[in-house]
Parts: C-alpha cells; structure tokens; sequence
C-alpha cells in the first residue's frame, strides 16, 4: 500500500493498494490524492527515500500537478512520523489480525478499516478528540473564509 495522508486534518487522501512496490502504485496514490482534493498546487508531498518517490514518474506527476516535493534525510525517521504511526496503526488492526486467504479479501479489509474506523471513527488528540472527517468538516468554513 503507498498512501498519501494530509497532515492537516490527519485524513489518508489517496491510496493504492498493489505488489510489488513500484513507481506506478506511487503515481496513482498521488492521482487519487489530487482526485480527492481538487486544486492542490502548491502543496507540498513529502516522502521518504524510497526509489518509487524518485522515480521520473512520480516526479513528473508532482510536477503536472503543481506539487512540490520534500524527502527526509537518510536515517532520519521523525521526517516521515506521520505516515509511520499511519502503518504502524494499520498493521496492529488489520494485518496482524488475522491470516488473510487472498490478496483480495486484505485489500477489501485495508479500504475498510481505513475508510471507516481510521477516518470516522478514530479520535485523535491533536484535531481535538475529532475523527479526520468531523475534523474537515468542522474546518471546512474556516479554510473557505481564509481563501
């Protein structure tokens, strides 16, 4: 899975869900993203590392979108913590759940568990014990007042 998460209201805005890990589950990971939240330009997609966040694909679809992109130091595990607690999270409630018989039935179960308890049913301290979504909706006419 390689996902993109918006930092401000703690949401996973785009996802895909493949194997192996290659350059193309990135880009569409960041398509759905854009999909999700319109007019993105010049917001910034930080990542780690990994060969498929330098790839020409991935850096060309940063650029068609407007987006620019940061990566964390070599060894410099806070730089990506939020998408690392994301995992991390992830792995404790769905993957280490259970043996799961198809690829099909755990990606059934990754989307599920991220859509439903993860975005609206999950509180988290720092939105103010807010789920993601009651957190974005609540912001909503702030953020459009600000613009």
């Amino acid at each position: 899975m390689c996902a993109v998460k918006d930092v401000f209201s703690g949401r996973i805005v785009g996802y895909s869900i493949d194997s192996p890990m290659l350059s193309r589950l990135a880009v569409q990971a960041l398509h759905n993203a854009v999909a999700r939240r319109g007019d993105v330009a010049g917001c910034i997609v930080h990542s780690d590392r990994g060969s498929q966040f330098r790839s020409r694909k991935f850096v060309h679809a940063l650029n068609r979108h407007g987006l620019v992109g940061s990566m964390g130091k070599v060894g410099a595990a806070g730089d990506n913590a939020a998408m690392e607690s994301f995992f991390a999270l992830l792995q404790n409630n769905v993957l280490d759940r259970r043996s799961w018989a198809t690829r099909e039935e755990l990606r059934i179960a990754i989307v599920t568990w991220t859509e439903r308890t993860y975005h609206r049913r999950r509180r988290q301290v720092r939105l103010g014990r807010l789920t993601p979504i009651e957190y974005e909706t609540m912001m909503k006419p702030a953020v459009t007042l600000a613009a």
